[in-house]
Protein backbone atom coordinates (compact mmCIF):
# COMPACT_ATOMS: atom_id res chain seq x y z
CA UNK A 1 0.00 0.00 0.00
CA UNK A 2 1.53 3.26 -1.11
CA UNK A 3 0.88 6.26 1.12
CA UNK A 4 -0.54 9.29 -0.63
CA UNK A 5 1.06 12.71 -0.12
CA UNK A 6 0.47 14.22 3.31
CA UNK A 7 0.88 17.86 2.28
CA UNK A 8 -2.15 20.10 2.06
CA UNK A 9 -1.97 22.55 -0.87
CA UNK A 10 -5.11 24.45 0.08
CA UNK A 11 -8.69 24.16 1.29
CA UNK A 12 -10.35 20.80 0.75
CA UNK A 13 -13.77 21.69 2.10
CA UNK A 14 -15.01 23.15 -1.16
CA UNK A 15 -17.05 26.31 -1.01
CA UNK A 16 -18.32 25.76 2.54
CA UNK A 17 -17.69 28.87 4.61
CA UNK A 18 -16.53 27.71 8.02
CA UNK A 19 -16.42 31.23 9.43
CA UNK A 20 -12.84 30.78 10.62
CA UNK A 21 -11.42 33.85 8.92
CA UNK A 22 -9.85 36.12 11.53
CA UNK A 23 -9.97 33.49 14.26
CA UNK A 24 -6.89 32.77 16.36
CA UNK A 25 -5.87 29.21 17.12
CA UNK A 26 -3.22 27.32 19.06
CA UNK A 27 -2.10 23.99 17.61
CA UNK A 28 0.26 21.68 19.50
CA UNK A 29 2.51 19.22 17.70
CA UNK A 30 2.13 21.48 14.69
CA UNK A 31 5.30 20.84 12.72
CA UNK A 32 4.32 17.64 10.91
CA UNK A 33 1.64 15.03 10.39
CA UNK A 34 -1.85 15.77 11.66
CA UNK A 35 -0.80 18.95 13.47
CA UNK A 36 0.78 20.42 10.34
CA UNK A 37 -2.28 19.50 8.24
CA UNK A 38 -4.56 21.23 10.76
CA UNK A 39 -2.32 24.31 10.81
CA UNK A 40 -2.30 24.44 7.01
CA UNK A 41 -6.07 24.02 6.93
CA UNK A 42 -6.68 26.81 9.46
CA UNK A 43 -4.44 29.19 7.51
CA UNK A 44 -6.22 28.29 4.27
CA UNK A 45 -9.51 29.24 5.99
CA UNK A 46 -8.12 32.65 7.00
CA UNK A 47 -7.25 31.90 10.61
CA UNK A 48 -4.01 32.82 12.38
CA UNK A 49 -2.18 30.14 14.29
CA UNK A 50 0.28 29.90 17.15
CA UNK A 51 2.07 26.66 16.32
CA UNK A 52 3.90 24.72 19.01
CA UNK A 53 6.46 21.96 18.47
CA UNK A 54 9.95 21.04 19.59
CA UNK A 55 11.35 22.04 16.21
CA UNK A 56 10.03 23.48 12.97
CA UNK A 57 9.94 22.02 9.47
CA UNK A 58 10.22 23.60 6.00
CA UNK A 59 6.45 23.29 5.58
CA UNK A 60 5.79 25.12 8.84
CA UNK A 61 8.50 27.69 8.09
CA UNK A 62 6.65 28.53 4.88
CA UNK A 63 3.50 29.29 6.85
CA UNK A 64 5.46 31.40 9.34
CA UNK A 65 6.91 33.44 6.47
CA UNK A 66 3.37 34.21 5.30
CA UNK A 67 2.70 36.05 8.58
CA UNK A 68 -0.29 33.86 9.44
CA UNK A 69 1.62 31.61 11.86
CA UNK A 70 3.78 32.22 14.90
CA UNK A 71 6.09 29.36 15.81
CA UNK A 72 7.03 28.63 19.41
CA UNK A 73 9.69 26.02 20.07
CA UNK A 74 8.37 24.11 23.09
CA UNK A 75 8.73 20.73 24.73
CA UNK A 76 5.18 20.22 25.94
CA UNK A 77 6.28 17.53 28.37
CA UNK A 78 7.68 20.40 30.47
CA UNK A 79 5.15 21.76 32.95
CA UNK A 80 5.58 25.44 32.07
CA UNK A 81 5.73 25.04 28.28
CA UNK A 82 1.96 25.01 27.53
CA UNK A 83 1.38 28.36 29.26
CA UNK A 84 4.33 29.86 27.38
CA UNK A 85 2.87 28.65 24.09
CA UNK A 86 -0.62 29.97 24.78
CA UNK A 87 0.79 33.34 25.87
CA UNK A 88 2.00 33.94 22.31
CA UNK A 89 -1.64 34.44 21.26
CA UNK A 90 -1.42 37.95 22.74
CA UNK A 91 0.49 38.86 19.59
CA UNK A 92 -2.65 38.05 17.59
CA UNK A 93 -5.00 39.71 20.08
CA UNK A 94 -6.72 36.74 21.73
CA UNK A 95 -7.69 33.12 21.33
CA UNK A 96 -10.67 31.35 19.78
CA UNK A 97 -9.57 27.76 19.09
CA UNK A 98 -7.29 25.25 20.78
CA UNK A 99 -6.24 22.05 19.05
CA UNK A 100 -4.51 19.61 21.40
CA UNK A 101 -2.62 17.33 19.06
CA UNK A 102 0.77 16.55 20.61
CA UNK A 103 1.41 12.99 21.74
CA UNK A 104 3.74 10.05 21.30
CA UNK A 105 3.51 6.28 21.40
CA UNK A 106 6.10 3.67 22.32
CA UNK A 107 5.68 -0.05 21.77
CA UNK A 108 5.94 -2.26 24.87
CA UNK A 109 6.67 -5.61 23.23
CA UNK A 110 8.05 -7.06 26.46
CA UNK A 111 4.64 -6.70 28.11
CA UNK A 112 3.01 -4.86 30.99
CA UNK A 113 5.46 -6.10 33.64
CA UNK A 114 8.34 -4.45 31.79
CA UNK A 115 6.78 -0.97 31.91
CA UNK A 116 8.33 1.13 34.65
CA UNK A 117 6.85 4.04 36.56
CA UNK A 118 9.07 6.36 34.52
CA UNK A 119 7.65 4.88 31.30
CA UNK A 120 4.12 5.46 32.53
CA UNK A 121 4.92 9.01 33.64
CA UNK A 122 6.56 9.86 30.31
CA UNK A 123 3.51 8.68 28.40
CA UNK A 124 0.97 10.36 30.65
CA UNK A 125 2.97 13.58 30.70
CA UNK A 126 3.03 14.10 26.94
CA UNK A 127 -0.12 12.29 25.80
CA UNK A 128 -2.44 13.47 28.60
CA UNK A 129 -1.02 16.15 30.90
CA UNK A 130 0.16 18.29 27.98
CA UNK A 131 -3.49 18.60 26.94
CA UNK A 132 -4.54 19.29 30.55
CA UNK A 133 -1.99 22.07 30.93
CA UNK A 134 -2.56 23.64 27.53
CA UNK A 135 -6.33 23.63 28.04
CA UNK A 136 -5.92 25.13 31.51
CA UNK A 137 -3.81 27.94 30.04
CA UNK A 138 -6.23 28.53 27.17
CA UNK A 139 -9.53 28.57 29.06
CA UNK A 140 -9.22 32.05 30.61
CA UNK A 141 -8.58 33.48 27.13
CA UNK A 142 -11.53 31.61 25.65
CA UNK A 143 -13.76 32.83 28.47
CA UNK A 144 -12.54 36.38 27.88
CA UNK A 145 -13.47 35.97 24.22
CA UNK A 146 -16.99 34.89 25.16
CA UNK A 147 -16.58 31.35 23.92
CA UNK A 148 -14.51 29.12 21.71
CA UNK A 149 -13.63 25.60 20.73
CA UNK A 150 -11.24 22.96 22.00
CA UNK A 151 -10.57 20.02 19.70
CA UNK A 152 -8.34 17.27 21.06
CA UNK A 153 -6.79 14.57 18.92
CA UNK A 154 -7.17 11.28 20.74
CA UNK A 155 -6.75 7.79 19.35
CA UNK A 156 -8.69 4.72 18.41
CA UNK A 157 -6.73 3.07 21.22
CA UNK A 158 -8.89 4.93 23.74
CA UNK A 159 -11.49 2.22 23.18
CA UNK A 160 -9.41 -0.34 21.29
CA UNK A 161 -6.74 -1.04 23.94
CA UNK A 162 -3.79 -3.14 22.90
CA UNK A 163 -1.10 -4.65 25.17
CA UNK A 164 1.89 -3.24 23.20
CA UNK A 165 0.51 0.28 23.74
CA UNK A 166 -1.22 -0.20 27.10
CA UNK A 167 0.09 3.05 28.61
CA UNK A 168 -0.74 5.09 25.49
CA UNK A 169 -4.22 3.55 25.36
CA UNK A 170 -4.87 4.51 28.97
CA UNK A 171 -3.64 8.06 28.37
CA UNK A 172 -5.91 8.51 25.36
CA UNK A 173 -8.90 7.16 27.28
CA UNK A 174 -8.16 9.82 29.90
CA UNK A 175 -8.08 12.49 27.17
CA UNK A 176 -11.56 11.47 26.01
CA UNK A 177 -12.87 11.50 29.59
CA UNK A 178 -11.36 14.93 30.25
CA UNK A 179 -12.95 16.45 27.16
CA UNK A 180 -16.37 15.06 28.05
CA UNK A 181 -16.13 16.44 31.58
CA UNK A 182 -15.03 19.90 30.44
CA UNK A 183 -17.86 20.02 27.90
CA UNK A 184 -20.28 19.82 30.81
CA UNK A 185 -18.52 22.40 32.97
CA UNK A 186 -18.06 25.06 30.29
CA UNK A 187 -20.99 24.45 27.95
CA UNK A 188 -22.98 27.34 29.41
CA UNK A 189 -20.01 29.64 28.74
CA UNK A 190 -20.19 28.84 25.01
CA UNK A 191 -17.01 26.73 24.96
CA UNK A 192 -17.27 23.43 23.12
CA UNK A 193 -15.01 20.42 23.68
CA UNK A 194 -14.76 17.54 21.22
CA UNK A 195 -12.28 14.79 20.47
CA UNK A 196 -11.21 13.00 17.31
CA UNK A 197 -10.04 9.39 17.47
CA UNK A 198 -7.95 8.51 14.42
CA UNK A 199 -6.88 5.01 13.58
CA UNK A 200 -3.53 4.59 11.82
CA UNK A 201 -2.72 7.71 9.80
CA UNK A 202 -0.29 8.02 6.89
CA UNK A 203 2.29 10.08 8.78
CA UNK A 204 5.93 9.64 9.73
CA UNK A 205 4.70 8.42 13.13
CA UNK A 206 3.29 5.36 11.41
CA UNK A 207 5.16 4.99 8.14
CA UNK A 208 8.47 6.81 8.70
CA UNK A 209 11.93 5.27 8.94
CA UNK A 210 11.61 5.05 12.73
CA UNK A 211 7.82 4.91 12.86
CA UNK A 212 5.37 2.36 14.23
CA UNK A 213 5.55 0.06 11.19
CA UNK A 214 9.36 0.06 11.21
CA UNK A 215 9.46 -0.61 14.96
CA UNK A 216 6.94 -3.41 14.66
CA UNK A 217 8.83 -4.91 11.71
CA UNK A 218 12.06 -5.04 13.71
CA UNK A 219 10.41 -6.74 16.67
CA UNK A 220 8.41 -9.18 14.54
CA UNK A 221 11.34 -10.05 12.28
CA UNK A 222 9.58 -9.00 9.08
CA UNK A 223 10.05 -6.21 6.53
CA UNK A 224 8.28 -2.85 6.85
CA UNK A 225 5.78 -3.58 4.08
CA UNK A 226 4.72 -6.80 5.79
CA UNK A 227 4.36 -5.04 9.16
CA UNK A 228 2.29 -2.29 7.55
CA UNK A 229 0.04 -4.84 5.84
CA UNK A 230 -0.44 -6.60 9.18
CA UNK A 231 -1.67 -3.30 10.65
CA UNK A 232 -4.15 -2.95 7.79
CA UNK A 233 -5.34 -6.53 8.36
CA UNK A 234 -5.59 -6.24 12.16
CA UNK A 235 -8.99 -6.31 13.91
CA UNK A 236 -10.57 -7.50 10.66
CA UNK A 237 -8.87 -4.83 8.58
CA UNK A 238 -9.74 -1.34 7.36
CA UNK A 239 -13.05 -1.34 5.50
CA UNK A 240 -11.52 1.23 3.15
CA UNK A 241 -8.32 -0.76 2.73
CA UNK A 242 -6.05 2.20 3.48
CA UNK A 243 -4.60 4.48 6.13
CA UNK A 244 -6.35 7.76 6.91
CA UNK A 245 -4.70 10.86 5.44
CA UNK A 246 -3.68 13.74 7.74
CA UNK A 247 -5.75 16.18 5.67
CA UNK A 248 -8.86 14.08 6.36
CA UNK A 249 -8.34 14.38 10.10
CA UNK A 250 -7.66 18.10 9.61
CA UNK A 251 -10.93 18.65 7.74
CA UNK A 252 -12.86 17.07 10.59
CA UNK A 253 -10.98 19.19 13.14
CA UNK A 254 -11.76 22.38 11.20
CA UNK A 255 -15.47 21.60 11.05
CA UNK A 256 -15.55 20.92 14.80
CA UNK A 257 -13.69 24.19 15.44
CA UNK A 258 -16.25 26.12 13.44
CA UNK A 259 -19.82 27.17 14.11
CA UNK A 260 -20.92 24.66 11.48
CA UNK A 261 -20.82 22.26 14.43
CA UNK A 262 -22.29 24.85 16.76
CA UNK A 263 -24.25 22.49 19.01
CA UNK A 264 -21.79 19.59 18.96
CA UNK A 265 -19.94 19.19 22.24
CA UNK A 266 -18.74 16.37 24.46
CA UNK A 267 -18.55 14.12 21.41
CA UNK A 268 -15.86 11.87 19.98
CA UNK A 269 -15.45 11.27 16.27
CA UNK A 270 -13.87 8.06 15.02
CA UNK A 271 -11.90 8.27 11.76
CA UNK A 272 -10.28 4.89 11.20
CA UNK A 273 -11.34 3.60 7.80
CA UNK A 274 -13.70 1.16 9.47
CA UNK A 275 -11.03 -0.49 11.64
CA UNK A 276 -13.34 -0.70 14.66
CA UNK A 277 -16.19 -3.06 13.88
CA UNK A 278 -18.19 -2.75 17.12
CA UNK A 279 -21.13 -0.39 17.69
Amino acid sequence: MEARPTSRPGPTLGDMDLGLSGKVAVVTGASKGIGLAITQGLVAEGARVVAGARSSTPELDELVSSGAVLFESVDLSEADAPARLVARTAEFGGLDILVNNVGAVAFRFEGFLSITDDDWLDTLNLSFLAAVRTTRAALPLLLERGGGNVVTIGSVNAFLPDPPVVDYSAAKAAVWNLSKSLSKEFGAQNIRFNTISPGPVATQLWLGEHGVAATAAKNLGVDIDTARDQVVASQGGFSTGRFTQPSEVADLALILASNRAGNVTGADFLIDGGLVKTL
